[in-house]
């Protein structure tokens, strides 16, 4: 009897040992799933924003960086198909980055739609699609979003992968106010409607005195 016992409780010791190294081994893997996760995504955060300059940010912080762009439609408006950002200065411009298949970037483009409409003499507005860089859909569907909405104003992209980190684009959409100076006069991030697009365009002409 007494070695009955003494076997029950060892097999009882055992399959509690066991139990115990599958719980560990599971947490090992869970933890290998997550630092590989966290791999991925530092790689992709500086492939985005670490990659290397290709053109000058500027003699000055406060002023928009240059970059080249090419528009997908508006080259009536801004007088040709391929242009350097620089060529826009004179007239205080609304620069906005979106993507294809970025759902706020959807949700504003009405708003930024009338605001064009409304404001188009007074300021310059343009979208560039950097939906590439950020895994937000391809050129064809930045396309086909203008044309679904039935977007007129100036739109088109650009090559220039270090745009994101040199506009400050920390999520979609992202737009900047950029006074005729070719100064930064205010950044915002996230969706914007057409109030406020119209509340900091007016406070950046009446500082212009406009």
């Amino acid at each position: 009897m007494a070695k009955r016992k003494t076997r029950s409780r060892v097999t009882k010791t055992a399959r509690a040992n066991s139990q115990r190294r599958r719980r560990y081994y599971r947490w090992l893997a869970g933890l290998g799933g997550t630092a590989l996760g966290a791999i991925v995504v530092a790689v992709i955060l500086s492939s985005v924003f670490g990659a290397s300059d290709t053109t000058s940010s500027g003699a000055s912080e406060d002023l928009a960086p240059n970059f080249s762009f090419t528009l997908y439609q508006g080259e009536d408006k801004l007088g040709a198909e391929k242009l350097d950002f620089a060529q826009l200065q004179g007239k205080p411009i609304v620069l906005n980055f979106w993507a294809g298949l970025c759902p706020p970037c959807r949700a504003e483009m009405p708003d930024l739609q009338r605001f064009y409409d409304e404001s188009k003499d007074q300021v310059t507005l343009i979208g560039i699609d950097i939906g590439p860089f950020m895994g937000l859909g391809s050129h064809r569907e930045a396309r086909n979003l203008l044309r679904e909405l039935d977007i007129t104003y100036p739109a088109g992209f650009t090559n220039d992968r270090g745009i994101v980190r040199k506009y400050e684009v920390l999520s979609m959409p992202t737009t900047v106010f950029i006074d005729s100076q070719g100064e930064i006069f205010e950044r915002w991030t996230g969706a914007l409607n057409r109030d406020t697009l119209a509340s900091i365009t007016d406070a950046m002409l009446h500082r212009e005195g406009k």
